[in-house]
C-alpha cells in the first residue's frame, strides 16, 4: 500500500512538472524502441533517468522469491502490478524478464527454476493486462548473482525476477 502511495504521488507530480514546462516533449530521434529514452520524455519531468533506471527506482524492477519456490507473494504482487500499471501507461514499451536463483543445486535445475520464477512473473503481469508479445523471458539460473556469499543474507537476494526494459 506504502509503495502504490508512492507511485500515485510520483506520478502526480510528474504530471504538474510536465503542465508547467510549457510545450510537449519530442521524441528522440534515432531510436524506434522506448527503451532508449529517457525519463524526462516519458515522465514530462527534467529528470535524465533512462526506461530501466526508472522502472528500478520509482515502480520496482525485481522480486523475490523462497528457497525452491517460484510463487509469487503479497510483496511480489504489489511491485507487479505497479509494472503493470507503468506497461499500461507506457504502451511503447517491453519487458525482459530474467529469472535467477542461488548458488546452491545444479546448473540445470537452476537454470530451470529461474525459468519457473520468469514464467511466473509474466504470467502474472499478463493477467494484468500487458499483452504477451510485450514480454520475454530468460533465465541466467545462478550465473549472475547480485551477492556473493554462502549463507542465506546472499542467497535471499540472488532468488529472483528481474524487469528490463527492452
Amino acid at each position: 500500500m506504502k509503495n502504490i502511495k508512492s507511485i500515485i504521488a510520483v506520478a502526480s507530480l510528474g504530471f504538474v512538472l510536465a503542465a508547467c514546462g510549457g510545450s510537449a516533449p519530442q521524441p528522440s530521434s534515432g531510436s524506434s524502441s522506448g527503451s532508449s529514452s529517457s525519463a524526462s520524455s516519458i515522465y514530462g519531468g527534467g529528470s535524465s533517468l533512462s526506461s530501466d533506471q526508472y522502472l528500478g527506482v520509482n515502480v520496482g524492477d525485481r522480486v523475490f522469491f523462497a528457497t525452491d519456490q517460484a510463487s509469487i507473494d503479497g510483496s511480489s504482487r504489489a511491485v507487479l502490478r505497479a509494472q503493470a500499471e507503468w506497461l499500461a501507461q507506457n504502451a511503447s514499451t517491453n519487458l525482459v524478464i530474467e529469472g535467477h536463483a542461488d548458488e546452491r543445486g545444479t546448473r540445470e535445475y537452476n537454470l530451470a527454476l529461474g525459468a519457473r520464477r520468469a514464467n511466473a512473473v509474466r504470467d502474472f503481469l499478463i493477467s494484468q493486462g500487458v499483452d504477451s508479445a510485450r514480454l520475454d523471458t530468460i533465465s541466467y539460473g545462478k550465473e549472475r548473482p547480485v551477492s556473493l556469499c554462502s549463507d542465506e543474507s546472499c542467497w535471499s537476494k540472488n532468488r529472483r525476477a528481474v524487469s528490463t526494459t527492452r
